[in-house]
């Protein structure tokens, strides 16, 4: 390894290989609050959604849907009800799977259901894809900054994290450990979590909220 390789030598790399994918990329302070260009909605860094690129997306991948079905299914995204993060986690996964059950009112003024799409499965090229490093988030007087953290439709469907891979004693396995002392640290961030990503540098390793280490995987990239 280069004699003054650092972390953030490691951040650059992924966000490039990340680019190459299609994702659009941008640095925590460039989308913070009041800042120009910024897209975040709390000050204190609370929040984890980007709240625009979700309604845009959901006006988007519904066409057919009236405005105030589109409203009610981005409202219950930002307020997953359940007991728990693993449970929250999960009520939000059949959302994105199945979609989010929403009513509105015909113009004959009966009520009508139906399921607001989240993300395309199936054309994914409609989906907004960003990848942001450094991104701060503050719950409960805890403040963290995650390495990388990777958006679909304002949604925060992953997070990476990254040890130097100059330092013999930061390992793929402290960057997994790091990620589940978040899952305590600032839960909020991992409600809509799909997927976990840790990496030395050397190897890398992708797991799901709530597993164990035994259960993260060797990241294979396609050929």
């Amino acid at each position: 390894m280069p004699a003054g390789f650092a972390e953030s030598d490691a951040e650059e790399a992924g966000l490039g290989w990340l680019e190459t994918l299609g994702y659009t990329v941008k640095h925590g302070p460039e989308i913070a609050y009041n800042v120009d260009g910024g897209e975040r909605t709390d000050p204190g860094y609370h929040d984890t959604i980007l709240q625009n690129r979700l309604h845009r997306a959901l006006s988007r991948l519904n066409p057919g849907l009236p405005a105030a079905a589109v409203f009610d299914a981005y409202h219950k995204l930002l307020r997953v009800e359940a007991p728990n993060l693993i449970a929250r986690n999960r009520a939000l996964h059949r959302m994105l799977v199945d979609g989010v059950n929403v009513e509105y009112t015909r113009s004959d003024g009966s009520i009508a259901g139906a399921q607001a799409q989240v993300v395309d499965f199936e054309r994914p090229e409609r989906d907004d894809w960003l990848a942001v490093n450094q991104f701060t988030i503050v719950e409960e007087q805890q403040s963290r900054r995650a390495d990388i953290v990777i958006f679909v439709n304002g949604l925060p469907l992953g997070v990476v994290e990254l040890k130097n891979p100059a330092d013999e004693g930061a390992t793929v396995w402290n960057a997994v450990q790091q990620l589940e002392n978040y899952q305590t640290l600032i839960p909020a961030l991992f409600t809509y979590n799909a997927a976990l990503i840790a990496s030395d540098g050397a190897q890398a390793r992708i797991g799901a909220l709530g597993a164990g280490k035994e259960w993260f995987k060797p990241w294979r990239q396609r050929p």
